[in-house]
This record gives structure tokens, sequence and C-alpha cells, in this order.
């Protein structure tokens, strides 16, 4: 009668590991931290090419321009940019 319940316990604590250890090997990708003024990109090759892209998508949710400030091309920098009003555009 306990034998049930014990393995049923064991299993799901088993398989919550398993889902903890999956989520701690998988491979973060490239995400900007920022606001409404601009941000940072981490920078890694996979992101050479389309930083200035990610930068104009994340400012146009604030119907803003983008302007990269500084690229470092090394692991563990940061590529950074400004969002800027649109010329001629009242907010």
């Amino acid at each position: 009668m306990l034998r049930k319940p014990l393995v049923a316990i064991a299993l799901s604590v088993v398989a919550g590991t398993v889902a903890a250890a999956g989520v701690a090997l998988a491979d973060p990708g490239p995400g900007i931290t920022g606001n409404d003024t601009g941000g940072i990109i981490p920078y890694s090759p996979d992101v050479r090419h389309i930083y200035r892209a990610m930068a104009a998508d994340y400012c146009a949710r604030w119907g803003r321009l983008s302007h990269v400030t500084s690229v470092q091309r090394r692991y563990g920098y940061y590529i950074s940019f400004v969002c800027i009003d649109r010329p001629g555009v009242i907010h």
C-alpha cells in the first residue's frame, strides 16, 4: 500500500531534478537589457551581424530610432545603444 505513493514521490523528485538540470544546461540566447532610453546586448559571435537590427527592433517598441554607441567584441563585454526620438515626431 505504501509502496505506490513512495514510488510516485520518488519519480516526481527525479523528474523535477532532471528538468532543473536541463534548464541549468540550456544555452542562453542573446538578450537585451535596457529601457526606453537604450540598453546593452551581451556580445557573442552570434550577434555580430544582427546587433543593429536587434537594437532597432528594441527601440521600435517606443517608436524610437536606435543608435549604437559602443561595440566591444569580446566575450563578457557588451554592445551598447541608445534609443532616440524620431525627428519631427511629437510624443
